[in-house]
């Protein structure tokens, strides 16, 4: 049925796109620089910007099908006939396979997560061909081979006894493409692979799960095979609807048991409406009806976290998915409703896009890395294989929005930002089912996300980086914890074994008159421990926290870090009023820290591969050598500015006067623009 075929220039499978439909051509332009060998510099290109309807990206719906388009012919880099897998080089450290050895497994990732980006492409242009090979027929392909025990690829079906593995995501990825382009990936199938499929993805679909968003591949697996009459377990497919909905926490939020993160939106969000739209609304109407209630809810703030460049924050897990993370936005073009704002929409998912694709470090070997800009080892989970990145191609589902939809007609602007938000102020927006601080700087267009983080131990992800800061900025990706005290946004001690160990064990507890509190203890010592509370300010943030240690305990905390870019780090010492401040200039930002109470030492700390931008960062850290007994409150000021501006006295001195009690538990607080705040532990 299928046959190899001549391989020709990579640029013809834009002359198919071209010829294919006028009003949607693509341009070969924007993959000329693509270059396949290894470590060249790759940059995408947004050729013919559309100014008029795109002023700020430039970006329409033709050049999300470039940007597609770009992506699946770097991933077809790799593939030279039908028989090879879509496997690529392993990046090295800790993502599988760590002995070097390719697996089914690993396979099976670059196969289902690349067909989010072929799916919507193929629907409009099914004869595509990429490197000499027809799209189509190579992932039907590979299906088909998937299910030859002789095959490199095989993956057998669950044993009896099995558990949920990674193979149960794959095949609910691969269940959502099936559903959402069954005239692509299943209808020409042979029968005889139909049938062997079936059985294969049902006793996945039809097994157990774990209790996060992992229920949702069963889901989509037993929905694919219910809307192509076979029979499934229907009392199993209802139950697992009924505990998606009820991890519902408001506010478009839902929990990933038990955190928050882009989980909520390219897992529970970004599915939800797939399943409704394309089988829950016919089979389902009551659950599919809960779920685009909910939906329509992540208009009240997720807009909000991504910068007014439409770029995203660096946080949580597996964040080498990157723009999946705007994969919701397209999908509220599915409907014409008044009341969304469909250019801001646009705007923020095209600036998603941009903000990696445009990164000289994003993609190797021409496919994107394991990390956030280009390979960031400290962010990498060992779940996750060269191919796991390609999840970020949930956010091109988005093509499956129709062309007459508003997502892609309306002009593009910067919503609240321009029409509601003001210099010299800041904006915070509390989500209170799940606790989350979300934060609007106009000074620098950055948005912040505050959230908690309770893990006794370290796992794959628990307790990591990727949860453990006090705040997450767009405009500062975070830095990893040094084995030297170097920190960034946390706090560490030093452990009675000489080691410092990060806070990851520290609860929302209230938000309250603009004051966000947690509490914090650590988990090797849970006698040090601190009362965290912090203010935002239109130009950073007023941090006043407790430490109610029993014990004595050598402290430390940081600011934000810099990276260190084409030219040193700028470092600069003052006193203002009595206290020390430290401000440091990369070139494209300044970072002040002014220590108002508390701490001993001020300084600033140059670390190693610590920074997901560059090899070399910087971060001002503060430290004290606590005594139980003594004053303990820690007052310090964390702000920000663009380089090249200067810094007058009262930008690094909006406090006027702190008042602390230790006895009522509470400070007052009085700004230098007439503010007054309590701060009540």
């Amino acid at each position: 049925m299928f046959r190899k075929l001549k391989i020709v220039p990579l640029i013809f499978c834009i002359a198919i796109l071209h010829n294919a439909v006028r009003s949607q051509t693509i341009s070969s332009d924007s993959l000329a620089a693509l270059r396949t060998q290894a470590g060249a510099k790759q940059i995408f290109k947004v050729n013919q910007p559309d100014q008029k309807i795109s002023p700020h990206t430039g970006m329409t719906r033709k050049h999300w099908k470039e940007a597609a388009l770009y992506l699946l012919s770097g991933a077809f880099s790799h593939i030279h006939s039908l028989d090879d897998p879509m496997k690529f080089p392993k990046q090295p450290g800790k993502s599988y396979p760590r002995d070097g050895k390719s697996t089914p497994t690993e396979k099976m990732e670059g196969l289902c997560r690349t067909m989010f980006i072929a799916g919507p492409l193929l629907k409009e242009h099914p004869e595509m061909q990429i490197n000499g090979i027809k799209v189509g027929d190579y992932y039907r392909y590979q299906i088909a081979k998937m299910l030859d025990p002789k095959s490199d690829t095989y993956i057998e079906a669950r044993p009896a006894n099995g558990g949920p593995s990674q193979k149960l995501v794959e095949f609910g990825g691969l269940a959502a493409s099936l559903l959402t382009s069954p005239e692509i990936f299943w209808e020409p199938l042979p029968a005889s692979v139909k049938e062997s499929l079936s059985k294969t993805m049902l006793s996945y679909g039809d097994g157990p799960t774990i209790d996060m968003n992992w229920r949702y591949f069963n889901i989509l697996i037993l929905s694919f095979y219910k809307s192509q009459n076979y029979q499934v377990n229907e009392t199993l497919l209802k139950s697992l609807l009924e505990k998606v909905i009820a991890d519902y926490k408001g506010q478009g939020w839902y929990t990933d048991s038990p955190y928050y993160d882009y989980y909520s939106m390219w897992a529970f969000q970004m599915y939800g409406k797939i399943w409704s739209q394309y089988f829950g609304e016919k089979y389902y109407p009551e659950y599919a009806g809960k779920l685009a209630s909910y939906f329509d809810d992540l208009q009240d703030n997720y807009p909000h976290m991504f910068s007014r460049n439409g770029e995203m924050i660096m946080w949580g897990r597996s964040i080498a998915y990157r723009m999946g993370a705007a994969a919701p936005f397209p999908m509220m073009g599915f409907k014409n409703d008044p009341k969304i704002n469909y250019g801001w929409m646009r705007r923020i998912a095209s600036g998603s896009i941009l903000q990696f694709m445009k990164h000289p470090d994003f993609l190797q070997d021409s496919v994107p890395t394991l990390g956030f800009y280009g390979p960031f080892e400290p962010a990498v989970q060992t779940y996750s294989c060269r191919g796991s990145a390609f999840w970020l191609g949930k956010l091109f589902l988005g093509l499956l929005v129709p062309a007459n939809s508003p997502f892609w007609t309306a002009v593009e602007n910067e919503g609240d930002w321009e029409t509601k938000m003001k210099a010299g102020e800041v904006y915070d927006k509390f989500a209170s089912g799940s606790n989350l601080l979300i934060t609007n700087y106009p000074g620098i267009g950055a948005s912040e996300i505050r959230s908690w983080c309770f893990s006794k131990t370290v796992g794959v992800y628990q307790g990591t980086e990727n949860y453990t800061r006090l705040a997450y900025n767009s405009a500062f990706p975070w830095q990893a914890d040094g084995k030297n005290g170097e920190v960034s946004m946390a706090y560490v001690y030093k452990t009675s074994k000489g080691a410092w160990e990060s806070m990851r064990m520290f609860n929302f507890k209230k938000y309250k008159d603009n004051v966000y509190y947690r509490d914090g203890v650590f988990a090797s010592d849970t006698s040090v421990k601190l009362n965290l509370a912090e203010i935002t300010l239109p130009n950073g943030i007023l941090r006043l926290d407790r430490n109610n240690s029993r014990v004595s305990a050598q402290v430390r905390s940081g600011h934000y870090s810099l990276p260190v870019l084409s030219t040193p780090i700028r470092d600069e010492s003052r006193t203002i009023k009595g206290h020390k401040v430290r401000i440091i200039d990369n070139g494209v930002y300044q970072l002040a820290l002014v220590s108002l109470a508390g701490w001993d030492q001020l300084e600033t700390v140059y670390a190693d591969g610590l920074h997901p931008s560059a090899k070399q960062s910087a971060v001002i850290d503060v430290s004290d050598n606590f005594v139980p007994g003594r004053d303990n409150l820690y007052a310090t000021l964390m702000l920000w500015k663009k380089s090249g501006e200067k810094w007058a006295d009262r930008e690094l001195m909006p406090v006027k006067k702190l008042k602390y009690s230790a006895s009522a538990n509470a400070v007052k607080v009085s700004l230098a623009n007439g503010q007054k705040i309590k701060v009540s532990y």
